[in-house]
């Protein structure tokens, strides 16, 4: 059984969510719930610190960890995301490299991960974890920290789904809470190279000719271009399988009754909130 079936199969449905702007559309559509947004417990106090881009992959393990050794010499916490468990673990490699203390949160570090997170929001604290690690859990701060600006987030490097990447940005400023996060992409990110691949290099071979600095905007439009075609197979994927599920319901008829398009309630929501 699908989820979509299954969840189907509800009489009353209904669900809340910080990431569920860029899905409205297929909510509606395949389990005809509404979408509304819900305004913070508290004044969102996060602040986007502007895009670091690079051509290669080089360039940008160097600057981030440039980046976070400056950060770390002020005390603030600091939390870095990536996409895979070897990637953590890069990432760790080569900030202990330059003589950092960091805490691993992935799935090879589970049984560690209430301790994992309940430090990192401590002074001089550096995690590295993957997207999926200490999702859904507050990482408390100390009493001083807020004074240096909160939990400062790093993205290592953008996800396949834009909402993942606020996930991770979610994990600052949270509560009222001061916080920071700011991005690190090259062109060489698994991302930009399994979708946006040629575009990615044309891109690269130019620059490395001008020998100059690559302009954000163009990774960051790259980067896009690249999320949006990930999402959009993804999208194309769950289609599918939505009408291979509708065709085994009619054969099993006899599993009993559900609807085609949405589910049996009065009022169907899913709410928002606006982190």
């Amino acid at each position: 059984m699908t989820y979509q079936r299954f969840f189907r199969r509800y009489h009353r449905l209904s669900g809340m969510t910080g990431t569920v702007r860029e899905v409205a559309g297929e909510l509606r559509s395949v389990y005809g719930l509404s979408t509304i947004s819900v305004a913070t417990h508290r004044y969102v106090r996060r602040e986007q610190l502007p895009t670091r881009a690079f051509r290669t992959a080089s360039e940008k393990w160097s600057a981030l960890a440039d980046r976070v050794v400056a950060l770390h010499e002020t005390g603030r916490p600091i939390l870095i995301g990536t996409r895979s468990v070897r990637t953590s673990e890069q990432v760790a490699e080569i900030l202990e490299s330059r003589g950092l203390h960091v805490r691993l949160l992935n799935a090879r570090h589970d049984r560690q991960e209430s301790e994992i997170v309940a430090q990192a929001g401590q002074r001089s604290a550096v995690t590295v974890a993957t997207d999926m690690a200490g999702r859904g859990t507050d990482i408390a701060l100390a009493s001083d920290i807020r004074e240096l600006g909160g939990l400062h987030v790093i993205s290592a490097e953008p996800h396949e789904s834009r909402r993942v990447d606020r996930q991770l940005f979610g994990r600052c400023g949270r509560q009222g809470d001061p916080g920071s996060y700011e991005k690190f992409i090259s062109l060489e990110d698994d991302v930009l190279v399994h979708f946006a691949g040629q575009l990615a290099a044309r891109v690269s071979e130019r620059w490395s000719r001008n020998r100059g600095p690559i302009p954000v905007w163009i990774v960051e439009r790259i980067c896009r271009h690249a999320q949006r075609q990930a999402e959009r197979r993804r999208r194309e994927s769950r289609r599918q399988l939505l009408e291979s599920d509708s065709r085994t319901s009619i054969r099993l008829a006899f599993a009993g009754h559900e609807s085609a398009s949405r589910p049996r309630h009065s009022h169907p929501t899913m709410k928002a909130s606006t982190t």
